[in-house]
């Protein structure tokens, strides 16, 4: 279906399916350590997921967990609900639609104890989409790549916005030409203001 570039099964299970699965420690030690005692039943939105990267991994991975698949494009969604049931996940629920939209949806916003997100976007922009789905107390952590300092000085501002302070940079082994790639952990201190995130299409055009 033309989901992704990469279509060697062996450079898929590397540069997808591990990179995926290796923010799972970054995810369970922050949560575990700021936000519950335990990481066995986060519910968990993965913002575009796309082909379901990492958030269908991580609800195989984690079958505790309750994730949910948020995409906007109808294809793309397709796929997930077809490979949700291949593989029979009672875990998994594909939402279609936009972060902006969600985030100001009361059935979504700040219901969430972690957001992830992967080659989505930059981190301001995937501030204002991700932050306004987690709730006070849950985490947001991106994947990055494996020098993304310059990018996170850039979304300070952003996530500061959005009620949350950056609490860690993560490195985690990654198949990537650098052997290494970044995940970037923020916690949500406080709620995000009523104004965010703003319409579809406006973080990506004038980020925070």
């Amino acid at each position: 279906m033309n989901l992704t570039a990469v279509k060697e099964v062996n450079e898929v299970m590397e540069r997808h399916i591990e990179d995926s699965l290796a923010i799972i420690p970054p995810i369970c030690n922050n949560y575990t350590s700021h936000c519950s005692d335990s990481s066995n039943n986060i519910s968990l939105v993965d913002v575009g997921t796309g082909a379901g990267l990492p958030g269908l991994v991580l609800a195989i991975a984690c079958p505790g967990w309750k994730v949910t698949l948020l995409e906007s494009m109808n294809k793309r969604c397709v796929y997930l609900e077809h490979a949700v049931s291949l593989t029979g996940l009672s875990n998994v629920e594909v939402v279609r639609g936009r972060a902006e939209n969600l985030g100001q949806n009361v059935s979504f916003r700040e219901q969430f104890d972690v957001a992830v997100a992967r080659a989505v976007a930059e981190m301001r922009v995937l501030a204002e989409y991700s932050l306004p789905l987690v709730r006070v107390g849950g985490l947001f952590v991106a994947a990055k790549g494996h020098d993304p300092k310059e990018e996170v000085r850039n979304a300070e501002r952003a996530v500061q916005l959005m009620g949350a302070s950056l609490l860690q940079l993560c490195s985690v082994e990654s198949q990537s030409p650098y052997g290494q790639r970044t995940a970037i952990v923020c916690l949500k201190d406080r709620p995000t203001p009523k104004k965010y995130p703003r319409d579809p299409g406006t973080p990506a055009k004038m980020p925070l």
